[in-house]
């Protein structure tokens, strides 16, 4: 009986997952859109497009928002990783 229990619950949380992958994949969008923006803005107000002091601040940021139970390092490897594929992005 035990082994059913266990499953279910697994059921129960893959679901979760699940739901949450969608908003976060949704999440992920939603900030590319603002920051292709941001690119399609730079020029205009003589920014260049890389900006490493912006990147530092963001990867700070989520540091300072972690509340685990990933490490902050996990984190930033995360958004290192998000920040690297918007720059490869085609603007729009």
């Amino acid at each position: 009986m035990a082994d059913t229990d266990n499953f279910a619950k697994i059921q129960e949380h893959r679901a979760q997952i699940d739901e949450l992958d969608k908003q976060i994949v949704a999440l992920i969008n939603e900030r590319a859109m603002h920051s292709l923006q941001i690119r399609e803005l730079k020029p205009g107000a003589n920014m260049g497009l890389y900006d490493p002091r912006r990147e530092e601040e963001i990867l700070q940021k989520i540091g300072a928002y972690n509340e685990g139970p990933l490490y902050s390092e996990h984190l930033r490897e995360i958004y290192t990783t998000i920040l690297k594929v918007m720059k490869e992005a085609p603007s729009l």
